[in-house]
């Protein structure tokens, strides 16, 4: 089965402008890596977006432009991509402004999911604590729409890695009734994108983290 989704965006930085669901010359959907201060390796597993993007495409009708393309939170490009990743294993800063950036950018419709790779949960909840000190990482019920949009995800996030061992959760902080950030932990999807060869990930483990990763991409589409 195809899904068909589109959005359609304003965001604000000092005057409004639009969020492009598109950031290429053919119009295709494109996920942005988000690159931080902090220390933590923001940048690894190049191979996970551009394989995701390519499951996207195979199995709904959502384009894509499967190449990995990162944004510094600190610059305006942030504004050209609807959806934004995050991950790493260590530390995460951000400045005020960046704070300031990346709240504009929720606010106005931008999606950020953040994936804990192993190390990044103390710092990204104190980080986010600073961008929206009154909306709390809330766990997502099991019956959230993020979880049944395409595949359906009975017990939340699978579990890709195992790290500490714990179950597997999804957090969220929404504006409103919308979802604008979304978190996994003792989950790591993204691994799973990654090539085979990175974590050697049974097929069925990978199988799992892309059809995840799926239903990220059409929820954060289509709310």
């Amino acid at each position: 089965m195809k899904l068909i989704v589109s959005k359609v965006i304003i965001l604000c930085t000092v005057i409004l402008i639009p969020l492009k669901a598109q950031t290429n010359t053919n119009g295709n959907f494109q996920i942005a890596r988000l690159k931080y201060s902090g220390g933590g390796d923001w940048y690894n597993d190049p191979s996970a977006e551009i394989n995701m993007l390519k499951f996207v495409a195979e199995n709904t009708t959502v384009a894509t432009f499967p190449e990995y393309t990162f944004v510094d939170i600190s610059s305006n490009d942030i504004f050209s991509y609807p959806f934004l990743f995050l991950t790493g294993h260590g530390n995460v800063v951000f400045s005020d402004e960046e704070v300031q950036r990346l709240r504009t950018y929720l606010e106005n419709g931008g999606f950020l999911y953040i994936d804990d790779d192993y190390g990044l949960d103390k710092s990204i909840r104190r980080e986010l604590k600073k961008v929206f000190p009154d909306n709390p990482l809330v766990e997502l019920p099991f019956n959230h729409e993020l979880y049944h949009i395409l595949y359906n995800f009975e017990q939340g996030p699978p579990k890709i890695h195992e790290h500490d061992g714990k179950p597997p959760q999804g957090f969220g902080i929404f504006i409103g009734k919308r979802l604008a950030v979304y978190y996994t932990y003792e989950s790591n999807p993204s691994d799973g994108w990654a090539d085979p060869e990175v974590h050697k990930d049974p097929p069925e483990k990978r199988q799992k983290a892309l059809e995840f990763g799926t239903n990220l991409i059409l929820y954060a589409l289509s709310n």
